[in-house]
Parts: structure tokens; C-alpha cells; sequence
């Protein structure tokens, strides 16, 4: 007999409020155990599945997940802190990449033939390998485990999810929805556990590739335990986005653009532009429309329509950000506004932070190579294009970039040479279903969403025939 093991939980709070949400019972070895053993038989049977029956669960899906909208952005507002409309919009983007995937994706899953040089063909065949572990990250709940999960469901594998703590709730309405969809027993699972379990999942024989979405830490992590196993992993480790505005760009799209890039969930997102590097010719023109409006910006109720920005995450994200700051002054640079912990009135018991800016950072320092996980800017300015790129490339990172320019000579240097995996012309950078997501550097490697990240965790089996 198993011997009867400990329980015990893991807790989320509302970081508006400061206030204990739930318990979530984590699970054992031998709920692990029984979790393996769901997944590993209704792979059996899901890898078996056609197209058009996997194609209709993610139909299917995408109604669930549109019916349960409210119910799912109240969660992940309560949870993490965002906007409730921002939460809304994430649901719904969700939806779009079930049907994305549920209707361009059997194209995608087409033989490959070649013909041989010595006679008779090889074809490519696209075939299901196993569970894939998912570890996410709690700022984007919902989008980013289905990035992974969408295509997972069209490829015949099966999903094991292990989300980010404080966003258990999120976690278990998603296995809830997909139970609600009508999916198979075990072919989609939200694990209860903590980062200590992964290294066992990623080493047992059921499990055949890991994604993880989170810190360079993280992922080093990961990475060598999938190593150990010679597991396949797929790494999206974050970045400080440059977010580049030339002469002649149009200046107040830029700016616009350049703050929401900053108060987007807080400033909680990978991609949205994290270091402004303007030319020196419009620097002091963006300067004044910039700050202007970022010191515009409603930190408040998440769930209040006119509220611009809510908390942060946690009370321990809001340290991170403001000992980041603090070091940056230390390092020389000027905090121009902003940037301070908000616990009065409205915001008392919450973790919220203003919107600030700094300037004047130290390029040599260790903050201009850091991300910022909050809603502060850093600024730049540029002598002319080479400089912008070398000001850019001047981090570990290569997530993603934003390049403001309506010169097409200087479109094309900052497409070739920015270092990155990912470039926006004239808007600020977003992800979607339709395009390879994923960068280089200390941002990871391999790709998420389109046809690459279907193909990702499959096996391309290649079958010989004589002419």
C-alpha cells in the first residue's frame, strides 16, 4: 500500500486588496501519479482521433470560452490584478486561436512528398508523440497556456498544465472549461503544484516535452532537466523590448503606442516595449508628449471601465520593480516622475505603482541589461540609426522590438539587424495566433503559434517508397 501522504495547499490573494482569495490542495506523488496515468491513456486514444474530431473540440472551445467570458476575466482580474476589459479581450483572443487552429490547422498537418535523386518518393508525415508539460506564468493566464494548448489538442498529444501559483483559480477554470467543451478524461490537466515537481514530471517516460514561459531561471532549469531526458523545450524567457521612434515617424501614433506599450497590464507583458531609444532630432518633442501622457495614466480599480492601469501582480512584484528603480538611481539615472508605491485612498491595501520614467541610465550598468516587470519606462536617446540599433542590441535579451520609422532604407537595417526574434513596423508589438512567436539570445529559443509551433512537439516521420 501507498503510504497516506501530507497535504498541502497552495494560496492565492487579490493584489488590489491584498486579501486571501483560496486553497488549492497541491497535489501528491500519488496524485501525480494518477494525473500521468489520465494523461498517458487518453493520449492512447486521442492519437487516434481524425482531424475533423479534434478540429470540433476546439470549435467547441472557442464557444465555451466565449459563454464563460465573464466568469473567466473576473477570475484573472481578481487573480493577477489587470483590467477587467483587459481580461475580457484575452478571453476572447483565446477563442480566436481555438478556431484559428481548428480551421487552417488541418492544412498544416499535410504529407510533405519529395521526390529522390536515385528513384521512388519520401513523404513527411506529421504524427503525435505524447503529454506535453506546460509551466506558465501568471500575467497573461489564459493566452499563454493556450498557445501551447491549442495546438497540442490538433496535434493528438495531450496537455499537462503546471500554472504559476497565484493563478490556480485561472488554472482550474480552463481544465473546467475543457471538461465543459466535451474533451476525453485526461487529455488536458491543471496540476496543483509547485516548481519543486517539475524536474520528476519532465523525467518520467509519459511526458515527452516541455514549453515554459518565465524567468532566464527558470528556464535554465527546465532546459537541463529536459536535457537530462533528451526531452524537447521550447523557451520564451521574456526581454526588454527596444521600442525605436525616428525623425520621421508619426509622433503621436509613436507616443500613444509607446505608452501603452508601458501600462499594458501593468507593465507586465514580455513584449511590449521596455526601452524607448528615440533620435536626438525628436527627443525633446517626444519627451514632453510622453511624460505628459504617462503622468495621465488612472492607476485604480481594475474592474472600473475608466481605470487605465491596476495593480501589480503581488506585493513582491511591487519590491522587485521599486528596488529595480532604486538601483537605477543608484547607478546615475534620474527618475523623472512617478514610480512609487501607491497605498492611500483607493489604492490602500493594494499593490499598485504609478507610471513613471526613467532617464540618464548607465549603459554599462546592470539595469540597462535588466527587464523592468512594471509599468516604468526607460529612455534613450540616439545620434542616428547605427547608435539606435547598437543601443538596442546592448542587452542578453532578444524577445522582440518596435521600429517607428516611414523610411523603408531604415526599415529593412533595423528588420536585419536588430537582434531579436520578433520586429513591429510602426505599431507596438502584440502576438497572434497566425504568426511563429519565440525569440534569441537569453530570450529562449524555438517558437510558439502558426504552423511552427504545431509542429514543434510532433514527429515528422519520413516513409521511403519505390517509384
Amino acid at each position: 500500500m501507498r503510504s497516506k501522504e501530507a497535504r498541502t495547499m497552495i494560496s492565492t490573494h487579490n493584489p488590489a486588496t491584498g486579501q486571501k482569495l483560496a486553497d488549492y490542495e497541491e497535489l501528491t506523488k500519488d496524485g501525480i501519479e494518477d494525473a500521468l496515468v489520465r494523461a498517458d491513456t487518453a493520449y492512447r486514444s486521442w492519437r487516434e482521433t481524425g482531424l475533423d474530431e479534434r478540429c470540433a473540440l476546439l470549435e467547441k472551445l472557442a464557444e465555451t470560452y466565449e459563454a464563460n467570458a465573464d466568469r473567466l476575466a473576473r477570475m484573472c482580474t481578481k487573480e493577477m490584478g489587470k483590467t477587467l476589459s483587459s481580461a475580457t479581450a484575452e478571453v476572447h483572443k483565446c477563442a480566436t486561436a481555438f478556431r484559428h487552429f481548428a480551421q487552417e490547422g488541418p492544412a498544416m498537418l499535410d504529407d510533405i512528398t519529395w521526390q529522390l535523386g536515385g528513384g521512388g518518393t519520401a513523404t513527411g508525415r506529421w504524427l503525435p508523440q505524447g503529454a506535453v508539460l506546460a509551466v506558465m506564468p501568471w500575467n497573461f493566464p489564459y493566452w499563454q497556456a493556450v498557445r501551447f494548448l491549442a495546438p497540442t489538442i490538433l496535434a493528438g498529444n495531450v496537455g499537462l498544465l503546471k500554472h504559476a501559483s497565484s493563478v490556480q483559480g485561472c488554472g482550474a477554470l480552463m481544465e473546467e472549461m475543457m471538461v465543459e467543451a466535451g474533451a476525453p478524461d485526461g487529455l488536458f490537466q491543471n496540476l496543483p503544484i509547485k516548481s519543486d515537481a517539475v524536474a520528476d514530471i519532465l523525467a518520467d517516460r509519459r511526458v515527452v516535452a516541455a514549453t515554459l514561459t518565465g524567468s532566464e531561471g527558470a528556464g535554465r532549469a527546465v532546459a537541463e532537466q529536459a536535457g537530462k531526458h533528451l526531452k524537447k523545450v521550447v523557451l520564451e524567457l521574456g526581454g526588454s523590448d527596444p521600442f525605436i521612434v525616428m525623425p520621421s515617424a508619426d509622433l503621436d501614433d509613436a507616443v500613444e503606442q509607446a505608452v501603452q506599450a508601458r501600462i499594458q497590464n501593468t507593465g507586465q507583458s514580455c513584449i511590449c516595449g521596455k526601452r524607448m531609444i528615440v533620435h536626438t532630432d525628436i527627443y525633446d518633442s517626444f519627451m514632453a508628449k510622453f511624460t505628459g501622457a504617462m503622468q495621465a495614466v488612472t492607476t485604480g480599480d481594475p474592474y472600473d471601465d475608466a481605470t487605465d492601469m491596476g495593480p501589480l501582480s503581488s506585493f513582491e512584484q511591487r519590491e522587485t520593480v521599486l528596488d529595480q528603480i532604486a538601483k537605477a538611481q543608484d547607478e546615475g539615472a534620474k527618475l523623472e516622475f512617478g514610480g512609487e508605491a501607491l497605498d492611500a485612498g483607493a489604492h490602500a491595501g493594494g499593490a499598485y505603482i504609478s507610471a513613471g520614467v526613467l532617464t540618464g541610465i548607465d549603459l554599462d550598468g546592470p539595469m540597462a541589461k535588466e527587464e523592468i516587470f512594471g509599468p516604468i519606462a526607460m529612455v534613450f536617446r540616439a545620434e542616428d540609426i547605427d547608435h539606435a540599433i547598437a543601443l538596442a542590441n546592448n542587452i542578453p535579451f532578444g524577445l522582440g522590438s518596435a521600429v517607428f520609422t516611414q523610411d523603408e532604407v531604415e526599415q529593412e537595417r533595423f528588420i536585419r539587424d536588430i537582434e531579436a526574434g520578433m520586429t513591429a513596423i510602426n505599431q507596438m508589438l502584440s502576438s497572434s495566433a497566425e504568426a511563429p512567436f519565440g525569440g534569441i539570445k537569453n530570450s529562449g529559443h524555438g517558437r510558439e503559434l502558426a504552423q511552427f509551433g504545431l509542429h514543434t512537439f510532433m514527429n515528422l516521420k519520413t516513409v521511403m517508397r519505390l517509384g
